[in-house]
């Protein structure tokens, strides 16, 4: 089965359904566009991103987490 690889957009729209799989370092660079992986261990690392877990050395991100980093990004924009 191919894995279909998410966009901002399927998380910035309410409601979507969230996606039947965890989150990698590299679904939440091409999401946000960001520079690099690295952003993403940054973001961890100083705790401003959204929150990952560990599963033995792999990090993962639970979709619902990421939403809710984006929502709470959002409501600070708004200010």
């Amino acid at each position: 089965m191919a894995s279909r690889r998410l966009t901002v957009s399927d998380l910035a729209t309410e409601p979507r359904a969230l996606p039947a799989r965890y989150l990698t370092p590299e679904d939440l660079v091409e999401m946000f566009e960001l520079p690099s992986v690295e952003t993403v261990y940054q973001w961890r690392r100083k705790r401003t991103g959204p929150r990952g877990f560990r599963v033995g050395r792999h990090l993962r991100f639970d979709p619902a987490d990421v939403r809710a980093w984006v929502d709470s990004q959002r409501e600070g924009a708004a200010a």
